[in-house]
């Protein structure tokens, strides 16, 4: 599965959540906290496959799980540029000293395991928006 295709699944099951929890009530912080690991495995455990493993994307004590993919990661399924006999198709857009290129074959891929930027509670609220997909808008390269 592409890049493209997994935004649009994942804004998908996003907007579901974020609609059931607004008919419910709830507001933005309320949102944000519940978008919490602990309790997002419990409650939407098809939102995110580690769920079923007990496992985190990112090692740290307080995941937040509303910003699943970054604002800051950019990406063209077709490749965004060659560099010597790869393909670029993914990068940070703020060159976050906690990523690195990941080569993989002839493929290179923004490795984003080190970096925990959007899993953040200050993060999220700073770019928030009930719209996923809104958030998520620039990571999309034409």
């Amino acid at each position: 599965m592409g890049y493209s295709k997994w935004i649009a699944n994942h804004a998908n099951k996003h907007k579901q959540i974020v609609s059931k929890l607004v008919a419910q009530g709830y507001d933005k912080m309320m949102i944000i906290e519940y978008f919490d690991f602990e309790n997002m495995k419990k409650q939407e455990y098809d939102f995110c496959p580690l769920y079923a493993k007990n496992k985190k994307c990112h090692d740290i004590a307080s995941l937040n799980c509303y910003l699943c993919a970054c604002p800051n990661f950019r990406f063209n399924d077709a490749g965004i540029k060659k560099i010597e006999n790869k393909t670029l198709y993914s990068y940070c857009n703020i060159d976050s000293k906690d990523g690195r290129a990941g080569i993989y074959g002839e493929k290179i891929h923004q490795d984003c395991t080190n970096c925990t930027i959007p899993h953040h509670k200050e993060y999220i609220m700073k770019h928030f928006d009930y719209d996923w997909s809104t958030i998520m808008r620039q990571c999309k390269l034409s």
